[in-house]
């Protein structure tokens, strides 16, 4: 049989720790931190359960963690998971699209906005901003430029696919 001397159990010490290292296993048990690029799939719901967008049937949505270009809650819930994980998630308002401001709701003269506009219509100025029609009286019309989801908690069933 084969005798471990020295030099071999060194060796055999060494190869062991390389192929542990090297082991597809542990590198499925990375678990994902800020400025690794993600590949998430995920279903936004409200508290009615209604779905307000999902990644289904569409490409994995792929994000650097911790930047501003994604909402705080939905970073900070992905750091930590391993590829394959999935979890369900609920995001305050403020970890999301910030509390509703009635300071953004405010009346402009119908006749500064293109013609035929409707309630319920999204409008979009030069600078990029969105802001919806809440209703129309008479000759005013009422703005919100509120995010959409601004003061809801948001409910996510995430899975992470992929880190790189």
């Amino acid at each position: 049989m084969f005798k471990h001397s020295g030099f071999y159990q060194g060796f055999l010490i060494l190869l062991t720790g390389f192929m542990l290292v090297a082991s597809p296993a542990m590198a499925g048990d990375r678990m994902a931190k800020n400025g690794d690029t993600v590949s998430i799939h995920y279903t936004g719901k409200l508290k009615d359960n209604s779905v307000f967008d999902s990644s289904k049937d569409r490409d994995p949505l792929v994000f650097e963690l911790g930047t501003p270009n994604i909402i705080a809650g939905f970073n900070k819930a992905v750091v930590g998971m391993k590829a394959g994980e999935s979890k369900t998630i609920s995001i305050p308002p403020e970890e999301g699209y910030g509390t509703y401001d009635k300071k953004l709701v405010f009346e402009v003269p119908l006749k500064n906005l293109p013609a035929g506009v409707k309630s319920g219509a999204m409008l979009r100025n030069p600078q990029g901003h969105v802001v919806a029609v809440k209703e129309i009286n008479g000759d005013k019309a009422v703005l919100d430029a509120n995010h959409q989801l601004a003061g809801k908690t948001l409910f996510f069933d995430i899975k992470l696919v992929h880190i790189k």
